[in-house]
């Protein structure tokens, strides 16, 4: 277990002023990509990887952090501005929030988003803190083989989660294990899939594949679809009435158990790989509306919709971090992307973490909360800003993220090759998503490649080859039928689809 005085000694880390400026930084970027259709904190994060090379642990993680927290925050503003969710977490926000905005309580709608998606930000966050360390002593029991089997069992729930194709959800996976194990072979030092371009000999460059797959392949998507430069109009005017303006407390106390449910849901699907946050609002949201005394008035304009919806999503950010940091395993794109700020200042992410870099843990945890509360106060006074922000020519906004793609990749990797590499990537991931196949899993599957195939040779030399030594762990086996069960009904629930 963690010494309490290294706890103290990481908190007291997250609260001075240099890391402050981070997160504070974070948020407000997260917040603003988060309020411009289209682009969202999995992009922002992507391209803000390179920038982060040069600073120490704590600040670029916290700032990515902050990133991911304010950009469910900023894209609550156009789901209830315009009806046009700034990210797919907002688009159970609309349901009610753009009704009631209508009613002439756009600012009344957007502060009820703001303070449940703090509240349900900040529940998960304080669950994610507790059980995280007990969490990861049990991890440290489990040997390479386990290791194995609980990748194969996350893997087979990603591919069956996310999308509408286990097929598919495989081959993306295979085809990310595939691009990470380019490079140098870990076992015999020998170069593997380089086809004669010693650049390759270090394997593909991180911040060249993230942001070609998340950043540009996005931008290229959203081209495609464009019409012109014109967005939605806003339509929500403001009836000028100050109770229109604000969330009294009475409102908000009247929230509190919907809050909590949402919290709650957000926080346990957060913890299961792949299930997302679209989905933890969209449950929370049914929830609620069922057990509601008047369910007729959610779609209306209900201020409970709102609760249900940004406490749930939001809820899902802290609790990602759980098997990330437990089992080293993400369970979203976003938290992948954090483990790329641990990977390249040479730490992985595990239960071994808490034991070497405790104080970064920590460190982090305090960093979660002071984000929570800044997002609170950024939120606050930059409302009619993002306002702006959302009528904003799609031109200058992608114009200026694929500048800031460029002089990332080529500012990470020291040359053109890295630009080329994610070129490449960038077409690869818009043929992907085009023909219906996940960005998320081949993206977990490219970070936990190295991993995977590290565990794989200590298994093997454990064993000797002997495959049969896996009926001698009970968890490995557990694990294992539990990946076969979940293939089985993952394929029976894709034929059952393609039936109806």
């Amino acid at each position: 277990m963690v010494e309490f005085s290294t706890i103290l000694a990481g908190f007291g880390d997250a609260f001075s002023l240099y890391n402050l400026a981070f997160v504070l930084f974070g948020v407000v970027l997260g917040q603003f990509v988060g309020a411009v259709p289209g682009i969202g904190p999995i992009m922002a994060m992507a391209i803000a990887i390179p920038f982060t090379f040069g600073l120490d642990p704590l600040p670029a993680i916290a700032f990515l952090v902050g990133v991911n927290k304010g950009g469910l925050v900023g894209g609550a503003v156009p789901a209830v501005l315009m009806n046009t969710p700034g990210t797919p977490d907002a688009a159970a926000t609309a349901l009610d929030g753009y009704p009631l905005a209508k009613q002439g309580k756009p600012l009344k709608a957007t502060k009820m988003a703001l303070f449940s998606s703090i509240t349900g930000d900040t529940f998960s966050d304080i669950v994610l803190i507790t059980v995280s360390a007990p969490l990861a002593v049990l991890a440290l029991k489990m040997g390479p083989i386990e290791v194995v089997a609980l990748m194969i069992f996350a893997f087979s729930i990603l591919a069956g989660l996310i999308g509408n194709s286990l097929t598919k959800g495989i081959i993306a996976a295979a085809f990310g294990l595939l691009a990470a194990s380019v490079g140098q072979d870990p076992e015999n030092f020998t170069p593997r899939l380089i086809f004669g371009y010693w650049d390759l000999f270090d394997g593909l460059a991180l911040p060249s594949v993230a942001i070609g797959m998340l950043a540009i392949s996005e931008i290229l998507h959203r081209l495609s679809e464009a019409h012109g430069n014109m967005r939605p109009t806003i339509i929500a005017k403001d009836t000028g009435n100050p109770d229109d303006r604000r969330v009294t407390w009475a409102e908000y106390w009247s929230c509190r158990f919907t809050m909590l449910r949402g919290a709650t849901i957000g926080t346990i699907l957060g913890a299961l790989p792949g299930i997302g946050s679209t989905a933890a609002a969209f449950m929370s949201y049914a929830m609620t509306k069922a057990s509601s005394k008047d369910p007729g008035s959610f779609g209306k304009g209900n201020i409970q919709g709102i609760a249900a919806s940004e406490s749930a999503n939001s809820a899902v950010v802290g609790a990602n971090l759980i098997p990330l940091l437990t089992l080293g395993i993400p369970g979203s794109v976003g938290a992948a992307l954090i483990i790329s700020a641990f990977m390249i200042h040479g730490m992985q992410p595990g239960p071994l973490l808490f034991e070497n870099q405790g104080r970064l843990v920590y460190g982090l945890f305090g960093a979660m909360i002071m984000a929570n509360f800044v997002n609170l106060w950024v939120g606050q006074l930059g409302l009619r800003l993002w306002v702006k922000v959302v009528s904003a020519p799609e031109s200058i906004i992608f114009s200026s993220a694929l500048l800031l793609c460029f002089v990332g990749v080529s500012m990470a990797t020291s040359g053109l090759f890295g630009v080329a590499i994610m070129l490449i990537f960038a077409v690869i991931g818009y043929l992907m998503a085009s023909f219906g196949y996940s960005l998320v899993i081949f993206i977990i599957a490219f970070f936990l490649g190295p991993r995977f195939e590290k565990s794989i040779a200590q298994s093997l030399a454990l064993t000797n080859g002997d495959l049969t030594q896996v009926l001698k762990s009970p968890v490995a086996l557990a694990l294992l039928i539990l990946s076969v069960v979940s293939v089985v009904w993952f394929l029976r629930k894709n034929v059952q689809g393609e039936d109806e």
